[in-house]
């Protein structure tokens, strides 16, 4: 499967943390992520991961592109719900995308949880 991840600012901490706790079912995937979150996603797990631009310098709709291109299958998206984003139009568009292309999402660990079990 061609995996999404991205995080907002304060939750990295939590999706990396998340992916290395589960990089063995990770692992056998390819992983996608905006530019920060990725790289630390690799420099913790060692897994591979293609990155993109960061979020609010157009990663975001870079991701959003391959959702509408059908290039990504799940998405694990961890928002900090309680601070508000400059880029936040991205944001719904990108969820919106998710929609359209019917692809799960993860926008918190309990939801994640369950999508990791799918991998």
């Amino acid at each position: 499967m061609r995996i999404g991840l991205i995080a907002h600012d304060n939750k990295k901490p939590s999706l990396v943390e998340f992916v290395a706790r589960y990089q063995q079912q990770f692992r056998q995937h390819e992983l996608y992520a905006t530019g920060h979150t990725g790289q630390q996603i690799s420099d913790r797990t060692g897994l591979s991961v293609h990155c993109l631009l960061s979020g609010p310098l157009g990663g975001d709709q870079q991701m959003g592109s391959r959702i509408a291109e059908g290039a990504i299958d799940m998405l694990f998206f961890f928002r900090d719900p309680l601070f508000a984003h400059p880029h936040e139009p991205d944001v719904t568009a990108l969820l919106r995308l998710s929609d359209v292309q019917s692809i799960p999402v993860a926008t918190n660990p309990a939801t994640a949880e369950a999508l990791v079990r799918l991998l």
